[in-house]
């Protein structure tokens, strides 16, 4: 993956179009005002981008005038389906269209080639980040882009003024495809989170003081990801193993004759410890975890 990380910081101001002032597309036009960029702005409903007018954004009547108005187009909508029903009959001809709306990236995919043959460049985003984030330096807000990069590199400085921005390619769809992989990862963790307290709930042990124990001890297990992608470029799952497969796949029934105890269903945690079971039962419990991404691939 190509980083090219940026810092927000104040740029040459640069007149963009803005399609979609939601929480975060208001965000987005704020960092770019504080910064100086003259910013055309549409909404499907008009009320939503009166108080942007009020702070110096330009009102268009219609994503066709807004779409007119700059170079350099951002669309936050709502989904897919609405960046192509907002730009029907819009000309984009010579623009450049970037979209920060999330989407998969099949999505992405589809609409750089839609944006293509109605003669725009097009860079797909994926924002890492909630709106309070947006404009905020120290706030870590990033924003991955992929697809264009002569886009991309002409107007890197204007797209790291709301957050740092991330290339992570030329195909459209590698975006959202980071996007997607870092918000599943997180449900996961969120997952394991639920099942912690809910296993602590009936008992006297206050939530307050169970939450920094979680904390610390999820933040020590993150660098295992590190030896997880040594072994898919190596090959090896086995390499540095401390804690096999086979004896995590034994030590569940531990968790879940707790949970059992307590009360917890273990619904969050069983589809994991079957892939796990599975995963032992075709050979290899000798491994670390990393073959069952290979099971969820299709590619063992």
């Amino acid at each position: 993956m190509t980083d090219n990380t940026v810092s927000p910081r104040s740029a040459s101001p640069t007149p963009l179009t803005v399609l979609g002032t939601g929480d975060m597309g208001s965000a987005l036009v704020r960092a770019w005002l504080a910064a100086g960029h003259p910013v055309t702005v549409w909404n499907r409903t008009p009320a939503r981008a009166e108080p942007l007018a009020a702070e110096g954004a330009t009102v268009a009547a219609s994503a066709a005038d807004a779409v007119a108005a700059s170079r350099l187009v951002i669309a936050c909508l709502l989904d897919d389906a609405s960046v192509g029903e907002a730009l029907d009959g819009a000309d984009l001809a010579g623009r450049d269209l970037v979209n920060l709306t999330t989407g998969t990236p099949g999505d992405a995919r589809a609409r750089a080639a839609w944006a293509e043959a109605r003669g725009a460049r097009f860079l797909d985003g994926g924002i890492m980040a909630v709106p309070p984030m947006i404009g905020d330096e120290k706030s870590g807000a990033y924003v991955f882009y992929s697809g264009s990069r002569a886009l991309f590199e002409e107007h890197e400085d204007a797209l790291a003024v709301p957050a740092g921005t991330r290339y992570v390619g030329d195909d459209p769809g590698f975006a959202a495809l980071h996007d997607v992989a870092l918000l599943s990862a997180m449900s996961g963790l969120f997952a394991g989170a639920t099942h912690a307290f809910a296993l602590i709930r009936r008992e006297n042990i206050a939530p307050a003081d169970f939450a920094p124990l979680l904390a610390s001890w999820l933040t020590a297990m993150t660098p295992a990801v590190h030896q997880t992608a040594a072994h898919l470029e190596s090959g090896d799952y086995t390499e540095g193993v401390v804690s096999n497969l086979a004896m995590q796949s034994a030590a569940n029934s531990t968790l879940l004759r707790t949970a059992e105890e307590q009360g917890v269903s273990p619904e969050l945690l069983t589809p994991y410890m079957d892939l796990m079971a599975r995963r032992v039962a075709e050979g290899h419990g000798d491994e670390d975890g990393t073959g069952m991404i290979d099971l969820l691939a299709g590619t063992s």
